[in-house]
């Protein structure tokens, strides 16, 4: 029997006829790659790749305020301090990062492809809620093919600023405020404690921005670079990239 890692033509399958004589072969064979709960011994004592972000998303009277942390975990082990966990997905519309990386970045990417040909057809900007109602579908459709995904879609149309939270279950809320991600309990605590629907622009900023430090500190699946951006009738700007160890001593400093 052969092995599936073994990927030969077998004798006589080139040239003319060479695919139809090949596709029942292919549909009947073993996966190219192995299993590997099967094939790799001890697989259950090796790392589990956990997921771990902070993200968050709120409406106040200026607009939409979105900060996120820039840390990438798997398991234990930091890959990276410098992901941008916010998908610029057109000028009035941003997408945010939690679960897995390489999931949110392709769908969300893919939306702004889609969001584009909606403009080019039907000669107006996408609402908020048509941009996340693609995502829940497309998520929906493969739910249980193992996406892992939560994700926010901010923007402002014709209604106004808008929040919606899509994961990959194909869950879709719509809400003033929203934290995703391991260290979202520990951004929630702040939030609560000082958000208010008529925040200033520089309140609303200061917020967000101390919300992800405070996952940040607590949780060491959060850390990196604190990105906050401001999204009004005008769309989004990039409002500030700080170090999370420069807000550390920055608030340090503070409280002394």
């Amino acid at each position: 029997m052969a092995s599936a890692l073994d990927y030969t033509l077998p004798v006589g399958a080139h040239g003319t006829g060479a695919a139809d004589r090949l596709a029942p072969q292919l549909l009947d064979a073993a996966p190219m790659l192995p299993d590997p709960s099967e094939r790799c011994p001890g697989v259950e004592k090796h790392v589990r790749m956990l997921h771990g972000t902070t993200t968050l998303a709120f409406k106040y009277q200026g607009g939409v305020v979105v900060a996120v942390d820039s840390r990438a975990s798997a398991g234990a082990y930091i890959a990276s301090q410098t992901v941008k966990k916010v998908i610029e997905i057109n000028p009035f519309l941003l997408g945010t990062m939690a679960g897995g990386a390489a999931d949110c970045s392709y769908w969300e990417r893919y939306l702004g492809m889609r969001c584009r040909m909606f403009e080019l057809d039907q000669k107006k900007r996408i609402s908020v809620a048509a941009a996340s109602k693609i995502l829940s579908n497309i998520t929906h459709s493969y739910k249980g093919y193992g996406l892992s995904m939560g994700t926010m879609i901010c923007g402002w149309d014709e209604s106004g600023p808008q929040i919606y939270y899509v994961d990959s279950d194909g869950d879709r809320l719509h809400h003033h405020l929203f934290s995703v991600g391991s260290g979202s309990t520990f951004a929630y605590g702040v939030l609560d404690t000082g958000y208010r629907y008529d925040l200033t622009k520089d309140e609303a900023l200061a917020l967000a921005q101390r919300s992800i430090f405070a996952a940040t500190y607590r949780d060491a699946y959060s850390g990196g670079t604190v990105r906050v951006y401001h999204i009004d009738q005008k769309g989004w700007q990039r409002m500030s990239e700080t170090d999370s160890m420069e807000l550390y001593f920055k608030f340090r400093q503070e409280k002394a």
